[in-house]
């Protein structure tokens, strides 16, 4: 892979997280393909989790960005009582490790974890992410993100802007 391919993709994946952090959901939303499928597996056992969200279990699945979409906009109503308010949140990705694929495409493993500020507590969730990555202008958009979220006992609520 090539130092530019590697540097275009971090600056892709920082750019996420800031957009997250920052609650810019429409952009946000422009980075994910409208056939981009979003999967967090549910855990089977200590160390292996669901492979097929048709047939096990999920924490989070969504075969389109559609998904997403809702989710934003029951955001917007503020009527989402899982995040009223929205907490604060500070994403972090390292690790980045990028693999060419068939058709310019791009699998892209990374480490990630975002530390969350709400109710005057703070957590913090993380783990383990693969993207798919199509070429884009001078950029990417995501075709799959799937997720391990490694901490998966969750005190409160776990939603698409935590990971």
């Amino acid at each position: 892979m090539t130092t530019d391919v590697q540097q275009s993709v971090e600056q892709f994946l920082y750019r996420k997280a800031a957009l997250c952090d920052r609650r810019q959901w429409v952009d946000y939303l422009e980075l994910f393909d409208p056939n981009s499928e979003f999967h967090i597996p549910q855990w089977d056992s200590e160390h292996v989790y669901t492979t097929d969200p048709k047939r096990g279990m999920s924490l989070m699945y969504y075969a389109t960005r559609a998904g997403l979409e809702d989710r934003v906009f029951r955001l917007g109503t503020g009527k989402s009582a899982a995040s009223t308010p929205m907490p604060r949140t500070l994403h972090q990705v390292s690790n980045v490790m990028v693999q060419a694929l068939e058709g310019g495409e791009l699998e892209v493993e990374a480490k990630w974890v975002t530390h969350v500020y709400r109710f005057a507590q703070s957590s913090y969730f993380y783990g383990a992410v693969t993207y798919r990555l199509k070429p884009a202008g001078s950029s990417w958009v995501i075709m799959k993100k799937h997720v391990v979220l490694l901490n998966d006992t969750i005190d409160s609520v776990l939603d698409f802007y935590h990971v």
